[in-house]
């Protein structure tokens, strides 16, 4: 028999009160003193404590005997977990697993200092307010792999890493996204994303070419543009289509999760910021305030988004739950693209080849630099297309089309970004990400723009480029 049994409700009650009528009876029946008693009169004094006294220290056998046998529920299954004790187990088995985590990475040293210092780590990373110096320790920067395929025969335009570094999703100037394995160099998988689209303007039909791309963190959805005013949702795991989200009025330039969430940001050349719940494959809500068409846009973990206002000149972070935006002016021309390093600094560039260093706190650049890609064989500068960040660290990479790819260190305290190295890759840098640890830089190169077709570099190949960066201390993450 199991050690908790329930009673049926109300069980107990019924039989108690039975127990009492029959008493009552029985006492009733009998004789005292030759006389009969009254069975309305109310024991004398100490036979109701006697009474009293027995239903106290009456067995539960007794109790239970007066009970039938459909009255008792019995249950083997264990007490429910209540909130606490879930948090606890659940911390618990974390703490487990950084340790195992811990103990393979460090060896012999001590372990709960390598656990307390992950645990700072990654509350500090949770709130925003992690900073880590990885630039400094930068020794080398090859070119480790060409990625190529004939599916990408036209510029590549845009790349996606997922949240492990495992995959590679990349898009071109045509209908397909191809997946790739980074350890192996193969691809996996590939999208036809959509054979041929319909102009608004004109009404004719061009073939479609892959904007942007974007993975939420857990690599459920991938949201990507194809160049036009959709923007379609796939599966990363299977390539299956799973939804078209319609609401933009002009092309989709740039995308965004909300890290560690299925929010999604998009921004267009129609001037405005939509938010899209993917869960529920719905629009929540657009955020208008560009003068231009927005060109670039970046979120961390916070409810907020940075956006570029292209030729209005402006960055704009929008504070979403308070419904405020603050602006910040600072370029000459049109801004092409911009980065958070954390959530309170981030970097842009643009047209006029000037690469700007912020603080969300103040309005204008702590920190340009000018010509940052140097100028062109018509004395203009050279502008700047793409820019990566790994975030939380001070390291930054651009890129242009002056053939080479530079890495910068940030020091928004000392109000200076400072190059480091120079990887030369001809070409137009389309895209540009790195790997969580900083280790790894992917490059997408084109023979072109990825927005037009206005300058056209013969020489150079359609393709990745992966480089191969080495550090006397990497980042941990």
């Amino acid at each position: 028999m199991s050690s908790s049994f329930f009673l049926k409700p109300g069980a107990a009650k019924q039989a108690l009160k039975k127990r009492k009528n029959i008493a009552s009876k029985g006492k009733a029946g009998g004789k005292t003193g030759g006389k009969k008693q009254n069975a309305t009169a109310p024991p004398p004094k100490k036979q109701r404590r006697a009474k009293v006294d027995d239903e106290e220290i009456a067995s539960d056998d007794d109790e239970l005997s007066n009970l039938g046998d459909d009255t008792l529920v019995f249950s083997d299954e264990e007490v429910e977990e209540t909130a606490q004790d879930k948090r606890l187990r659940l911390a618990k088995q974390y703490l487990s697993e950084i340790e195992r985590q811990e103990a393979e990475r460090e060896g012999d040293r001590e372990l709960s200092q390598s656990v307390e210092q992950r645990l700072k780590t990654e509350y500090l990373d949770s709130v925003g307010k992690l900073r880590t110096t990885i630039a400094a320790n930068l020794t080398s920067c090859e070119i480790e792999n060409i990625l190529k395929h004939r599916l990408h025969h036209a510029p590549l335009c845009t790349l996606a890493l997922s949240s492990d570094g495992k995959h590679l999703f990349t898009g071109a100037k045509s209908q397909y996204v191809l997946k790739w394995c980074t350890a192996s160099g193969k691809m996996l998988d590939k999208c036809d994303v959509q054979p041929y689209r319909e102009e608004p303007e004109t009404g004719k039909k061009r073939r479609s070419h892959v904007i942007a791309i974007c993975l939420s963190t857990d690599m459920k959805y991938m949201a990507l543009a194809e160049g036009g005013p959709h923007i379609q949702i796939w599966c990363p795991q299977t390539m299956k289509h799973v939804k078209t989200f319609k609401g933009h009025r002009d092309s989709v330039s740039a995308l965004v999760f909300r890290r560690g969430t299925h929010e999604l940001y998009s921004a267009a050349k129609d001037r405005s910021v939509k938010i899209w719940s993917v869960d529920e494959l719905a629009y929540v809500e657009s955020l208008f305030g560009h003068q231009a068409g927005v060109t670039s846009i970046d979120a961390l973990s916070r409810e907020r988004a940075l956006t570029a206002g292209g030729s209005d000149c402006s960055l704009r972070i929008w504070k979403i739950t308070e419904e405020s935006q603050l602006i910040y002016n600072g370029h000459r021309d049109s801004i092409d693209c911009v980065k958070l390093i954390n959530e309170e600094h981030f970097v842009s560039g643009g047209v006029d080849g000037t690469l700007g260093l912020w603080s969300a706190l103040k309005k204008k650049p702590i920190c340009t630099t000018q010509l940052a890609h140097g100028k062109g064989d018509n004395n203009v500068a050279n502008w700047i297309t793409a820019i990566a960040v790994v975030v939380n660290t001070d390291l930054v990479a651009t890129g242009s089309c002056d053939g080479c790819v530079r890495l910068w260190q940030s020091n928004p305290n000392a109000r200076k970004l400072q190059q480091l190295k120079s990887i030369s890759i001809a070409g137009f840098i389309n895209g540009l990400t790195f790997n969580s640890d900083g280790t790894k830089l992917y490059v997408a190169v084109g023979q072109e723009h990825r927005l037009g077709r206005w300058w056209r570099h013969k020489d150079a190949k359609n393709h990745i480029v992966v480089i191969n960066l080495k550090f006397l201390k990497p980042a941990r993450k």
